[in-house]
């Protein structure tokens, strides 16, 4: 005998997006100024409900293209938010995922959201449960960032080493020693010199540098461990 899902409860289910950027000294999140009730006019984070046909990741990505223009940008499942009085129209939970974008990339913000990027540490009130979706959003990217190279994704393709130490110290929100820092990033040996120089930031000018990837892979498959 087959079950009958339709004496369950049906529930909407949701996506919302964290998403990070870095304008080379401060890490930045993006967010919407919403357009309808309730909480309108206030901030929060890009959202919307999964369709029939799509998965939440499909979904998630359909929701960051619809805003930045952009696709194949990290993307990750971060948690679901389940509480029953989370939002006050109806009964919606939520699965969370945090994105991280290069500001410098072409990005066409969709003018219909009043998007804005503001500074992490001065963004906004949230709405909802919104806030706690991005607390634990930054937790995840220092975990994340402290193992894996996921931090050369909100970089230009070249970068200088001060550009580097200014990300890692934007998110861990500390300051480092630019010697310890330098030290520690070349016996990864996971960057290229281009030899090419940053001529902005003084006479002498900086040298650009490049994450390989290839080379970066080949050493996690021999046993090799990503710290920082």
């Amino acid at each position: 005998m087959e079950e009958n899902y339709l004496n369950y409860p049906k529930h909407l289910v949701a996506v919302d997006c964290i998403i990070f950027g870095f304008d080379g000294d401060e890490l930045k999140i993006l967010l919407v100024q919403r357009n309808f009730e309730p909480k309108k006019g206030e901030w929060s984070l890009m959202g919307g409900f999964v369709d029939d046909q799509e998965s939440s990741d499909q979904a998630a990505n359909r929701v960051l293209n619809t805003l930045t223009g952009l696709e194949n940008i990290y993307l990750e499942q971060l948690n679901t938010y389940t509480e029953i009085d989370r939002e006050p129209t109806a009964r919606i939970m939520s699965i969370s995922y945090y994105a991280l974008i290069n500001i410098q990339d072409n990005i066409q913000i969709n003018e219909k959201y009043n998007a804005k990027w503001f500074d992490l540490k001065d963004r906004p009130d949230l709405i909802f449960d919104h806030n706690a979706m991005v607390k634990d959003a930054v937790l995840r990217l220092r975990r994340r960032a402290t193992t894996r190279p996921i931090g050369f994704e909100l970089l230009p393709e070249k970068f200088t080493m001060k550009d580097l130490q200014n990300l890692y110290e934007a998110i861990f929100d500390e300051k480092y020693d630019k010697r310890n820092f330098t030290s520690k990033i070349n016996a990864l040996d996971v960057l290229v010199n281009t030899n090419e120089k940053d001529m902005s930031s003084s006479k002498k000018g900086s040298f650009l540098y490049t994450f390989e990837e290839e080379k970066y892979n080949k050493k996690i498959s021999e046993g090799f461990m990503f710290k920082i």
